[in-house]
């Protein structure tokens, strides 16, 4: 992890925080876009829940957070929760995608 700035005061941390907080909100919005796109590359139902690839990506974030010093079980909790959703918002796109063919 880089180098953590030194904050002198309570508003400091918190702009800090405020900062890393917009930065994930991005991330998340970049990665859900990608998630739709996925869709579309599709065929099945079994595709769209990606139970291969959901372990696949569990496994490399706990390593991930390992790697970087964050909570395991916090990051498998916000992954496992972002993913359930991602694969909701996926399933209603390839049934809007199956109901216009």
């Amino acid at each position: 992890m880089e180098q953590l700035y030194q904050c002198q005061n309570l508003d400091e941390v918190r702009g800090q925080i405020d900062r890393i907080d917009r930065a994930l909100v991005a991330l998340i919005a970049e990665r859900g876009l990608y998630v739709r796109q996925a869709a579309a590359f599709k065929h099945s139902r079994d595709e769209v829940e990606g139970g291969k690839r959901v372990d696949q990506v569990m496994r490399r974030v706990e390593h991930l957070a390992g790697e970087l010093g964050a909570d395991s079980a916090l990051t498998a909790a916000v992954y496992r929760t972002m993913i359930e959703y991602f694969v909701a918002d996926e399933m209603a796109a390839f049934r809007a995608k199956a109901a216009g063919d």
